[in-house]
């Protein structure tokens, strides 16, 4: 048994068109322009705060460590409030959460989304029962890349750091792997501003239909499980 630890935005969820509009709803009340969406998508792998940040620089304004607080503040109220209206799950996510679990895996939710805000979109899509752990950077008050949040995330779901998969769709997600010493499966269609091959992962996906025979593959590489457990990640 092995624990899939799974990014939120941009790997499991399609969150980017609630994210953008309420990017835009911010940058509306400081009177600046709307980013365009195709502009505004890749900056979601920063978090909303780095969303915030990077969108004032793209319009050309600067903005104080206080300044940002504050749209931050306005920002999290007004997502919470419009969380799932067009977010939606990837193309065959729930079946193969399903086929992973009736193979015996744990899954679990490792996000620098806030806890609150990831089980409140994964209630609302009905997809919570499915995790044994949801955590945010505010679980353990550490985000990713940072190792610590992906082992704490995989022993609240009852799993062994070192029998872990991550799967993700960010550089970020594969610091946090590389960092927890565990592989990393990457989603290409998710919310990266680089071909997410050249960032290094294990495996690349293009589809969910295809991630567990890659799981399986991992699992099954040479020198994949010694006397510590799984260690097939890729120097």
């Amino acid at each position: 048994m092995l624990t899939i630890v799974f990014d939120l935005d941009g790997t499991l969820i399609d969150t980017a068109p609630d994210l953008v509009n309420t990017l835009n709803f911010i940058l509306a009340q400081e009177g600046l322009p709307a980013v365009p969406y195709d502009d505004a998508r890749p900056l979601i792998g920063g978090g909303a705060r780095g969303m915030i940040e990077q969108a004032l620089v793209l319009e050309g304004r600067g903005a104080t460590a206080a300044e940002v607080d504050l749209l931050y503040t306005g920002f999290v109220a007004h997502y919470a409030a419009h969380i799932a209206d067009r977010s939606r799950p990837f193309p065959e996510v729930e079946p193969v959460l399903d086929r992973l679990a009736a193979a015996g895996h744990r899954l679990a939710v490792c996000t620098n989304k806030l806890e609150s805000l990831s089980k409140r979109l994964l209630d609302i899509l009905q997809l919570s029962g499915r995790f044994a752990a949801i955590c945010g950077p505010d679980t353990f008050a550490v985000q990713k890349p940072d190792p610590q949040i992906f082992r704490a995330t995989v022993l609240r779901a009852g799993g062994e750091p070192q029998r872990a998969i991550m799967v993700g769709d960010s550089a970020t997600d594969i610091r946090t792997a590389r960092a927890a010493e565990v592989p990393v499966i990457a989603v290409d269609f998710g919310y990266t501003d680089v071909p997410i091959a050249t960032l290094g992962p294990d495996r690349v996906i293009s589809s969910f239909a295809q991630l567990p025979a890659v799981i399986d593959d991992l699992a099954s590489v040479k020198n994949a499980v010694d006397d510590q457990g799984f260690i097939g990640h890729k120097d």
